[in-house]
């Protein structure tokens, strides 16, 4: 079979650099650049980054929402209480219960689902765990809300305020919800 030019080319050229060169130059050479990158970053080129920045632009203050603008501090057995923000249920303390405690002959749920609510006294957000209180039948009270505030749907369903969370219980019997304050948002 006849070799094309590009072939006996290439040979020629491989077969040189084979001659001229060893295993343990190549290795030599490969570990050199190796070492020499590992200090490349060292070198004083980062100028850029220590230029002074300029300050960020001032930002907006959050949009409040609509249960923001109307929420209240003082009435806890009311829906539009800030804590109740994303709640969904009978509120437990229209049932013998606090915002954050159990009526008794309940127990509160191992799970929660979360919502973050503004307090309109202090401008601040606060982490609020939502916990059921499970083991009696529904409570029968008129306090039923349905707060839907960043509530998320079901693929996440930390935030979804439609699961009933009496799971690990010896029974799913929902009775009511509590608001329980985990901490403020910074």
């Amino acid at each position: 079979m006849t070799k094309s030019r590009i072939d006996a080319l290439g040979e020629s050229l491989t077969r040189r650099i084979a001659g001229h060169s060893s295993r343990r130059g190549l290795l030599s050479r490969l570990g050199g650049v190796l070492v020499g990158a590992s200090a490349f970053p060292v070198l004083p080129v980062a100028r850029a980054e220590a230029a002074p920045r300029r300050p960020a632009a001032p930002t907006l203050p959050p949009q409040l929402s609509d249960f923001a603008r109307t929420a209240q501090t003082t009435d806890d057995l009311k829906c539009d209480y800030w804590r109740y923000c994303a709640i969904d249920g009978v509120l437990c303390t229209g049932c013998g219960g606090g915002v954050h405690t159990c009526p008794p002959g309940t127990s509160a749920s191992p799970t929660s689902w979360v919502g973050t609510c503004m307090n309109p006294d202090d401008k601040r957000s606060y982490l609020i765990a939502y916990r059921d209180c499970c083991g009696r039948g529904v409570c029968k009270s008129e306090s039923r809300c349905d707060g839907t505030e960043r509530e998320m749907p079901v693929y996440r369903p930390q935030g979804d305020n439609e699961i009933i969370w009496c799971f690990g219980l010896s029974t799913m019997a929902y009775h009511c919800s509590t608001a329980a304050l985990v901490g403020a948002v910074e």
